[in-house]
């Protein structure tokens, strides 16, 4: 579920030895499945573990993770990285947005996914964000943006040359992609 790096367990290790005995951390989600999900890391004294919490054993210590949170921490890694400028604790968890779907899942759900999970975090740069409308029966995936992408002068651009050629390679089954905004130009928009 979650991979924690040698160095974040050691990280991790050192915090604990000043924490009361039986100390561990917890890994959890905050508004899993949604656009605002954000991940977080906490000390879980003994007496706030819960039965039906998750216990993933490490080397140096035990994260535990509520039920809840759990489907969304898949593929999930923890590391602390130092560098010229520091040491930092980097938390990734490509599923916290929305929970993987299966491969064998329907086309729909494996689109909208794709969408959340790899697209919209490369949007949010310029503010803007896609949205699934539909996918039609001649296998056409309507598409609405908002926020930055609305009315921005590079929409076509991204639809065709960036959304529709992911979509298109990651499902064959896609036979194009269309863009169902009414676009307005106004302070809103990236470009």
């Amino acid at each position: 579920m979650i991979h924690i790096t040698e160095a974040a367990q050691e990280h991790f290790a050192k915090l604990l030895a000043n924490q009361e005995e039986g100390t561990q951390i917890r890994v959890f989600v905050i508004n899993p499945g949604t656009p605002t999900a954000e991940c977080g890391v906490s000390y879980c004294p003994p007496d706030a573990v819960e039965a039906s919490d998750v216990e993933l054993k490490f080397d140096k210590l035990s994260a535990y993770v509520d039920e809840l949170s759990a489907p969304y921490l898949e593929q999930a890694e923890i590391d602390f990285v130092t560098d010229q400028m520091g040491s930092q604790l980097t938390l990734k968890a490509p599923n916290a947005k929305m929970r993987k779907v299966d491969d064998d899942a329907p086309l729909l759900e494996r689109v909208e996914y794709v969408l959340q999970s790899q697209v919209n975090p490369q949007l949010a740069s310029h503010g803007g964000r896609v949205t699934l409308m539909e996918i039609t029966d001649e296998g056409i995936a309507i598409l609405q943006f908002g926020g930055g992408c609305n009315g921005c002068s590079m929409v076509d651009v991204t639809l065709k040359e960036g959304i529709e050629k992911e979509l298109l390679k990651q499902f064959p089954e896609l036979k194009g992609v269309r863009d169902l905004t009414e676009h307005q130009r106004g302070s809103h928009s990236y470009y």
